[in-house]
């Protein structure tokens, strides 16, 4: 009998450092290639400077390439679901992306932090969204700074050239109450495919038009498209862009006709131009160094952030989930979203991050900055 007890000692002892010892896999669904590789690539170096263990506890962080395309991005999520068993899922990159996963994550009913701009991922937190949070700072909070800016500056009527998808469609609803608001009216509206080699065609209707300054919504290198076409077409007006373009490739591929554009940026696109009290600061040089002691001067760009944040909320989250339940259930799921939802005051690269039942972004004015691009460089302007 002491030999049997002995043994199922052993075994229960096994079990338990098993058990202990199993990690929390998450899944990353991002676009390394296609249309929004500029973002996306650097995502995925993003995640591979996250630590593999946190609180003794291993953490496999399992990347597949959507190649932005949307249909692809729902079917990976799929298969990290079933066949790796992910504990959660990260991504995708662009907006329609995230917008079709939302609908896998309330099926499976599995935490999902997006990496996308468009607040309609997240917003209203509703049945299908509770299980979805973001990092990527609403396309709202950075609207609200473009049009105080265009304000200021004296702007009265804008032309718009916009991308012709769920990214294009959340700013254009975002912006046309703001602009109301503030007596600017929208003289034209043009869209075009983050897949087009040609805006001649939108670009000569918005310069007929005549508007004090254009607004391109779009992201990534596909928006230095509209911004060449109107700089040959002879504009020199001013040109506003979104955050979804603050990475070196825009600037590689847009050169000099994107010279004195006016964008909001997250703070680490300017992390040494923040001011000392900014309590990013400190966090968004150190991951500015990380990636560039990896990848090279300059290489840095604020989507690679999103995916760090994204770990980072994880990393705060998960001690959290652990107290309840094991990695690999249904139950750690739900105790890990429910985790997620009741963070506060996690200071990360964009900002300070305050989650709650309505909100799963939780950002503030913090996680903006208003910037111009002169001699190819982000650069901040004054408050």
């Amino acid at each position: 009998m002491r030999k049997l007890a002995a043994g199922l000692m052993l075994a229960l002892g096994l079990t338990t450092a098993a058990q202990a010892a199993d990690p929390v896999r998450v899944g990353v669904v991002i676009s390394e290639t296609g249309p929004g590789a500029s973002l996306g690539i650097p995502e995925g170096r993003s995640i591979r400077l996250l630590p593999r263990e946190i609180e003794g506890r291993p953490i496999e962080w399992i990347v597949l390439d959507d190649g932005s395309d949307t249909t692809r991005a729902v079917t990976n999520m799929r298969k990290l679901i079933s066949d790796n068993r992910v504990d959660a899922i990260i991504g995708s990159t662009v907006t329609p992306a995230s917008i079709a996963m939302v609908e896998v994550a309330a099926e499976q009913r599995i935490p999902m932090i997006s990496l996308a701009g468009s607040a309609a991922i997240v917003t209203p937190v509703d049945e299908r969204r509770r299980w979805v949070f973001k990092t990527a700072q609403n396309d709202a909070l950075m609207a609200g700074a473009v049009v105080e800016h265009m304000a200021a500056a004296g702007v009265k009527s804008l032309g718009v050239i916009a991308v012709s998808d769920s990214y294009g469609d959340g700013w254009l609803g975002i912006m046309a109450p703001l602009l109301e608001a503030r007596g600017i009216r929208v003289v034209a509206t043009e869209r075009y495919a983050r897949t087009d080699t040609s805006a001649t065609g939108q670009t000569l209707k918005v310069l007929s038009a005549r508007p004090d300054a254009v607004f391109i919504i779009s992201a990534g290198t596909p928006a230095a498209l509209p911004a060449k076409a109107l700089r040959e077409r002879g504009y020199r007006g001013p040109m506003y862009q979104t955050h979804g373009v603050a990475n070196a490739d825009f600037l590689r591929v847009g050169g000099r006709d994107v010279e004195g554009t006016v964008l909001p940026v997250a703070p680490v696109t300017v992390a040494d131009q923040l001011p000392e009290n900014h309590p990013s600061r400190t966090i968004a040089r150190q991951y500015r160094d990380a990636y560039e002691a990896a990848h090279g001067a300059n290489s840095v760009s604020a989507f690679g952030s999103y995916a760090y944040d994204a770990g980072l909320l994880l990393q705060r989250a998960l001690p959290v989930a652990l107290r309840t339940a094991q990695p690999g259930t249904p139950e750690f799921r739900t105790a890990l979203r429910d985790a997620l939802e009741g963070l506060r005051d996690v200071t990360y690269v964009n900002g300070v991050a305050n989650m709650s039942a309505t909100d799963h972004v939780g950002q503030d004015e913090r996680a903006r900055v208003m910037a111009i691009i002169k001699d190819g460089t982000w650069q901040a302007l004054p408050r």
